[in-house]
């Protein structure tokens, strides 16, 4: 009758095989729903699931059975949005947590975190195109650089902020992206890529998702993902070995399945 009250439950699964191989518990055994935000090396990143501008951070080792929690500024207005990530700089040989905040009146902050130092730095050069109104889709850390996927108006762009030169750069997505819904964001073979699914196959009985490899600084479009007609639902990722990460969700049983394409 209650199942909010109910634990959350997060899964480590072999990407060899595919199967379950560990449960992970909050390592200060709250109940409370939590999110993922970034692992690197079996170091992961967790927070709330819903985050706010005061929300614990967590460094955990699940492995070992260790975590840090950083300590969180609190000289701060109350941001409306926060998003968070997690990744290991190999230039500097340092984990990196990255929070983005904004108020509804286009208030931006930016702030680091070093596993290293166990300090926060503010960032305090943010580029104009940052300070108007924009919507934060998902995102993505890849070889010491964070990715967000942000919408202004009707135009998608890509946002990257590289935690060692503490430079901004944008990156406008290609013209078929109109929707955030089935839109994705991941690495696909040393390369941010873009998964999007929106536009019919032309295969009859097949769907498709469209893909793009940022190579250059500029989108390149790859052979689409085809596969059978509502098989899978939406992209949800791409794995280590470079396969498809699908999911497909049955709200009125309550289940969810993923599928390796």
């Amino acid at each position: 009758d209650e199942p909010y009250a109910e634990e959350l439950q997060w899964s480590a699964f072999s990407i060899e095989r595919f199967e379950q191989c560990s449960k992970l518990t909050h390592p200060l055994w709250s109940t409370e729903h939590y999110g993922i935000y970034g692992s690197s090396n079996g170091l992961v990143c967790i927070s709330d699931e819903i985050l706010n501008f005061d929300s614990p951070i967590h460094i955990w080792n699940p492995s070992v059975r260790k975590f840090r929690t950083p300590l969180i500024s609190t000289n701060y207005i109350k941001f409306s949005y926060v998003a968070l990530q997690f990744g290991f700089h190999p230039k500097v040989n340092d984990y990196k947590a990255v929070r983005m905040m904004r108020t509804n009146k286009n208030a931006f902050a930016v702030e680091v975190y070093s596993l290293r130092t166990d300090s926060w730095k503010m960032i305090e050069a943010i580029p104009p195109w940052l300070k108007c109104t924009w919507q934060h889709h998902n995102g993505t850390f890849f070889n010491g650089v964070a990715y967000h996927i942000i919408e202004k108006g009707p135009i998608f762009s890509i946002m990257s902020f590289d935690l060692a030169s503490e430079e901004f750069e944008e990156f406008l997505a290609p013209d078929a992206i109109c929707s955030s819904w089935g839109l994705c964001i991941n690495v696909y073979k040393e390369q941010i890529c873009l998964l999007f699914r929106c536009y019919g196959c032309e295969e009859e009985g097949m769907d498709k998702v469209d893909f793009w490899v940022l190579h250059e600084k500029r989108w390149k479009q790859l052979c689409p993902f085809i596969f059978p007609l509502n098989y899978c639902h939406r992209p949800s990722g791409i794995s280590i070995d470079n396969e498809l990460l699908m999911e497909r969700r049955d709200f009125i049983k309550g289940v969810a399945d993923m599928y390796l394409c």
